[in-house]
């Protein structure tokens, strides 16, 4: 066996159906008697009923969160956070990184509620945009002191939305199968993520408020979540940071049209680590399992359609080999625009 070093967090995980309810406790453990709660504006009835739960604990609510956490919005939520000593966030990556970015910034305790797929309330990662340029950071200070996964508040969430979290999570499993620091463990998680979401998606498509399949989607983004905070992610996460911070794409869409293509190109080098994921989606080829599987659930597949200009393959190549990621294939800035050419849909 390989030799591996894993490195947890200290992080209390809450998986339920009835977040109101535990949000009182979890504010007292941690001290919290002037809360403010963040979100984004689409979330503004979530933020007004976690402010009742909390009561007189309720400081303030911020409710601009937004897509790439840019420092702009971060320094905007630092006015309004004044005396509070700790925050609670509801809503998907662009809520959770708000907290995070706010709790490198302060030290205040943060508890996240996440309401889509994306993994990053479990993760020490924090990606933050500034001029056009995304930039991440890996700190154990970014981690949330909780989690509050509760099903029914995905039982609303979009088929759309619902399908490309959904890749965007189950990218961070495929990369942590060929990571470098890959473990036994992680390797379970992420065959156990992609399973989850190669049998529950499907079933949300015909019935999308079904709760059982919701609840293994919830699950296993959790899982992916957990393989996203140990191991280290490749060439899609690199992609995906330049390509969002430079074109400001959406960021679930974008996994999803991206990660077919980079699982094709790196399945050349990682077939046999791969293999379990072929397995996990039926097929011979991991690729071929995700563009099935894109195809069946109707999942974004062209960064055109998202926004990316059909000539903005060269200059995302160029930022990218300004500080390449590890990855099972070696790759340069050509390999990296004929890979992006194809996911335009150019």
């Amino acid at each position: 066996m390989k030799p591996f070093e894993l490195q947890s967090f200290e992080q209390r995980v809450v998986f339920g159906e009835d977040h109101l309810s535990t949000l009182l406790p979890l504010a007292q453990d941690f001290g919290m008697t002037r809360a403010m709660v963040l979100t984004t504006p689409g979330r503004t009835m979530g933020a007004t009923a976690i402010a009742a739960a909390l009561g007189e604990r309720h400081f303030a609510t911020f409710t601009g969160a937004v897509v790439h956490t840019p420092v702009e919005v971060t320094d905007r939520a630092l006015n309004v956070l004044g005396d509070a000593n700790g925050f609670i966030s509801l809503g998907g990556g662009s809520a959770v990184g708000l907290g995070k970015a706010l709790a490198l910034r302060t030290g205040l305790p943060h508890i996240a509620i996440p309401t889509t797929y994306s993994g990053s309330e479990i993760s020490p990662i924090l990606g933050q945009t500034r001029d056009g340029k995304k930039t991440t950071i890996r700190d154990k200070r970014v981690v949330p002191q909780a989690v509050v996964y509760d099903v029914s508040l995905t039982l609303s969430l979009p088929l759309d939305l619902t399908v490309s979290s959904g890749f965007n999570a189950m990218a961070h499993a495929f990369e942590a199968l060929y990571a470098p620091d890959r473990s036994p463990e992680t390797d379970r998680f992420a065959v156990e993520a992609i399973a989850g979401f190669a049998q529950a998606l499907p079933i949300l498509v015909d019935a999308p408020r079904d709760w059982d399949a919701r609840a293994m989607v919830l699950y296993a983004a959790y899982l992916s979540g957990r393989v996203l905070a140990a191991r280290t992610m490749g060439l899609h996460h690199k992609l995906a940071h330049v390509l969002g911070g430079l074109y400001d794409l959406p960021h679930a869409p974008m996994h999803a049209a991206l990660l077919p293509h980079v699982i094709r190109f790196n399945e050349a080098a990682a077939r046999e680590q791969l293999r379990p994921a072929a397995d996990a989606l039926g097929h011979e080829s991991a690729a071929e399992g995700l563009e099935a599987l894109a195809l069946k659930l109707n999942a974004p597949r062209h960064l055109a359609a998202l926004g990316m200009p059909l000539d903005g393959a060269g200059v995302a190549a160029e930022l990218v080999m300004q500080n390449p990621a590890l990855n099972p294939r070696a790759y340069g800035a050509s390999d990296i625009e004929k890979l992006l050419a194809a996911a335009l849909g150019s």
